[in-house]
């Protein structure tokens, strides 16, 4: 993760960490080039979103998802930019709740509004787990851009209405935990949109969930999985097993927020789209990501700790900075109000 900034605090909606590398982009296929079909609907007429017959397996929902925004994200010109616009698009929608009406809001919205609605999300969740947001930092460090391109904000336009109307509020909107963890939508899009060559290199092949659902199933009972317990994951990835974990300790009527999670992945991507799960799965409190190399010999799970704690610390900084500063202006307004009356009489 990247450092944080010494800055004084101010109030605005800039004050995440940056982050300062790029991720390796996938080429764009040879049939992308041809220009986006224009849309169908009339300028000023609302759109609805689809009424998309989900598979039954949640699994094959959440590759569905995938493929579909992976189709936009290239036919919209999208594959000469960095992938973690399309991941931290998704992921951001990802952590609505779907509600009525919201679907049908967000498709109508103009591209230009999206990078906005995306940082108002990631920006609600920091209030919460600003560990896990900073953590997931290059997913919706693009959307800061104060100047971004027309080609990118129509290839973020296309991934939302893709992901829309492919449900993915209707796999990953629901108020109850266990709905929302039926699958994994971050992990197809992110190896899909890796470049074979890179995957290779970089040695990156996720757990498939039957596999996972399967470990899960067989080594977590009720006498090993006693509250207080903590689960561990050196090349976490976006999380897979661990929603597999946390899908088998529900059916055993436990309750994650009683469990310690830390997952670790050298990939900053994977550590992000895994923040991002956690928060989706409700993990709980307890439950820490780190970006580091596991086989380093440096202690990660400290690094992981101290970065969790500055930013929490930093958090209640701007937090108790805003808290004056709205203070203030109640105060100013009283101070108006009586000079106004006192005029008057």
């Amino acid at each position: 993760m990247c450092a944080r900034r010494k800055d004084s605090p101010v109030v605005t909606d800039d004050f995440l960490p940056r982050a300062a590398t790029t991720a390796a982009a996938r080429p764009a296929p040879s049939w992308a080039k041809k220009p986006p079909p224009k849309s169908k609907a009339r300028a000023t007429g609302k759109i609805t979103a689809r009424r998309y017959a989900a598979p039954r397996d949640p699994h094959q929902h959440a590759r569905k998802i995938a493929d579909n925004v992976l189709d936009a994200w290239y036919q919209n010109f999208g594959g000469g930019s960095s992938i973690d616009v399309p991941l931290g698009t998704v992921g951001g929608l990802s952590l609505l709740r779907n509600l009525p009406g919201l679907a049908d809001w967000v498709l109508n919205l103009q591209p230009e509004e999206l990078p906005k609605l995306l940082k108002e999300i990631y920006l609600g969740h920091w209030v919460k787990r600003p560990d896990l947001i900073n953590r997931a930092i290059r997913l919706h460090d693009w959307a800061w851009n104060p100047d971004p391109g027309k080609q990118q904000l129509r290839a973020v336009h296309a991934v939302t209405r893709a992901a829309i109307n492919t449900g993915l509020l209707e796999l990953t909107g629901h108020d109850d935990p266990r709905q929302c963890s039926e699958a994994d939508v971050l992990s197809p899009l992110l190896t899909g949109l890796r470049h074979k060559s890179d995957k290779k290199w970089r040695g990156e092949y996720h757990t498939p969930a039957c596999v996972t659902d399967l470990m899960a199933n067989i080594l977590v009972d009720k006498d090993f999985a006693q509250p207080g317990k903590s689960f561990c994951e050196p090349a976490i990835g976006s999380g897979t097993i661990f929603r597999s974990v946390a899908q088998r300790l529900r059916d055993l009527g436990l309750n994650t927020h009683d469990f310690g999670w830390y997952g670790n992945d050298i990939d900053s991507l994977s550590a992000g789209c895994a923040a991002v799960n956690a928060i989706i799965w409700d993990l709980g409190p307890r439950c820490l990501i780190g970006c580091a190399d596991s086989l380093a010999p440096d202690d990660h799970y400290a690094k992981t700790r101290t970065e969790a704690a500055d930013a929490f610390e930093e958090r209640d900084k701007y937090m108790g900075a805003a808290s004056s500063i709205v203070a203030f202006r109640r105060a100013f307004d009283l101070v108006d109000q009586l000079t106004s009356q006192a005029s008057a009489a």
